[in-house]
């Protein structure tokens, strides 16, 4: 178990560097839209565009980064590269198909979905979209191989550029514009903020897509296996639906809020601001991020031994101490992280611990998703999921006209509530993890115990505020070091303090 979970601490800590630096960069582009465009509206514009994107990926991947993951582990598979292969054709087939629909319907897509005066902006979504589900199965197959560093190159590359290019348009091209506008003119137009923000990630897609054409190589080399094909689809079927009920627990709120008020411009800056500050929330979606590149291959590697129980409860509990310190620290600092926002998306900031623990219970919910996909029963994570779903847009419909943005944060909370707590009972039954509860439970009470101690007292100077929540989150992380990380079981500690 303990080189079992070393593996997994190493691998999280790898990917999580390109995830959690590639987030934290793109975190903090937040402020460039936020302080650069002319107003909420076009943020939420963004928001809406990003919000429908992801939904897309999910259908366009339909569960085949799972399904690879366990046909290609699969203790009779002869000739991996055959699944590779099978997986990649099917994803490169239907991405185009998707691209060349919606490109072919580009107009009356654009009308339905609001956009009808930037059609460009659906087939840059479409294309952003089809590329980047395409590029899944590579990047899927550098996991399998252990190869977390080029999927680090690859993805750090691709946010520098990400980075680089929003820079140039909605920073530089403006100081210039205004300056010297002949110099940019043939390319530059002042009034396009939001539709750079798109062209960029066109550009730094094309060059993700252009990098990994050698890892793409080996499985368009290997024989396409109809046979396999078919059972792949099977077992990831179950996942496209769960991934669908999953995203849209996710991004539902941010597609539908714009077609539940008659006045859209009001919508798009309602969703602007909720979706900034939603923003801020993103540190847990970060480490839940690099948990899960981590976590999937490794569950089905360690299928094969005999403590893997035992190893799956371990993850577990670290999960959720590390996501309640994370927590804790981003509630103690928000008056810092605050302003990432300008002063008029402000009041969205309550959404933020919402968010959080929803997020928290989401991540604990994909810990508990072993029992059903080393079953081969993904039928079940369909099933939590439609339910999760159908709560989410029950709350979104039925209260975000009268309550606004904090209904969408509220539904997200409840829906993750809901998948966790259906997941467990039933994984329970099903196969049984002796998950450690009490740790669990002891955890959570003290983090609220922190929690309450550091937001209660009404200190206003912000510097001794944050000097005194400091020393609550120092008391929180030294008793997890003392009670389940002794610093003197890691050798480097153990010989300084020898």
């Amino acid at each position: 178990m303990a080189g079992g979970m070393k593996r997994l601490a190493k691998e999280t800590a790898i990917y999580g560097l390109s995830t959690i630096i590639g987030r934290f960069l793109n975190w903090m582009l937040v402020p460039v839209y936020t302080y650069k465009l002319e107003s909420t509206g076009e943020y939420g514009i963004v928001t809406n565009i990003y919000g429908i994107t992801a939904l897309l990926m999910v259908l366009l991947t339909y569960g085949m980064e799972t399904g690879f993951f366990r046909f290609i582990n699969k203790k009779e598979e002869k000739e991996p590269m055959r699944v590779y292969a099978s997986a990649l054709y099917s994803v490169a087939f239907t991405s185009l198909l998707f691209l060349a629909g919606v490109l072919t319907f580009l107009k009356p897509a654009s009308e339905a979905l609001g956009y009808a005066s930037h059609p460009e902006y659906i087939g840059m979504m479409a294309c952003l979209a089809a590329m980047d589900a395409f590029c899944c199965i590579p990047f899927a197959c550098l996991r399998y191989k252990n190869r977390p560093v080029r999927f680090m190159t690859i993805k750090l590359l691709n946010i520098g550029l990400n980075i680089g290019l929003n820079i140039f348009f909605l920073v530089i091209c403006p100081e210039i514009s205004a300056r010297h506008p002949e110099w940019i003119s043939w390319f530059y137009r002042p009034d396009y903020g939001v539709g750079y923000i798109f062209i960029t990630n066109i550009f730094t897609s094309a060059l993700t897509f252009a990098m990994l054409i050698p890892d793409m190589m080996p499985g368009f080399r290997a024989k396409f296996d109809v046979r396999r094909l078919r059972e792949m689809l099977r077992y990831s079927f179950p996942i496209l639906i769960l991934g669908l009920a999953g995203i849209l627990n996710q991004t539902a709120d941010k597609i539908l809020f714009p077609f539940l008020f008659d006045d859209k411009d009001y919508a798009n800056s309602q969703l602007g601001i909720y979706g900034a500050c939603f923003k801020i929330a993103v540190v847990m979606v970060m480490f839940l991020q690099a948990f899960r590149y981590a976590y999937e291959p490794f569950i089905f590697s360690k299928n094969k031994d005999s403590d893997n129980k035992k190893t799956y409860a371990g993850a577990m509990k670290y999960f959720i101490i590390f996501s309640l310190i994370i927590f804790t620290g981003v509630m103690f600092y928000l008056d810092l992280l605050k302003h990432l926002v300008p002063e008029n998306y402000y009041a969205g900031l309550i959404v933020v611990p919402i968010v959080m623990l929803g997020e928290l219970f989401f991540g604990i919910y994909y810990n508990l998703s072993v029992w059903y996909k080393l079953t081969d029963r993904t039928q079940w994570g369909a099933y939590f999921s439609i339910a999760g779903c159908a709560v989410t847009i029950v709350v979104i419909i039925g209260f975000v006209r009268h309550y606004g943005f904090i209904a969408c944060a509220w539904a997200s909370f409840a829906s993750n509530l809901l998948m966790m707590l259906l997941s467990y009972f039933t994984g329970q039954r099903k196969f049984p993890v002796n998950y450690d509860l009490r740790s669990a439970f002891t955890y959570g009470l003290i983090a609220a115990i922190c929690y309450a101690a550091g937001m209660m007292p009404q200190i206003d100077s912000i510097f001794l505020r944050l000097a005194y929540r400091t020393v609550i989150l120092a008391v929180f992380i030294g008793i997890f070091i003392k009670k389940d990380l002794p610093l003197s079981e890691i050798p480097f500690i153990r010989k300084i303090m020898k």
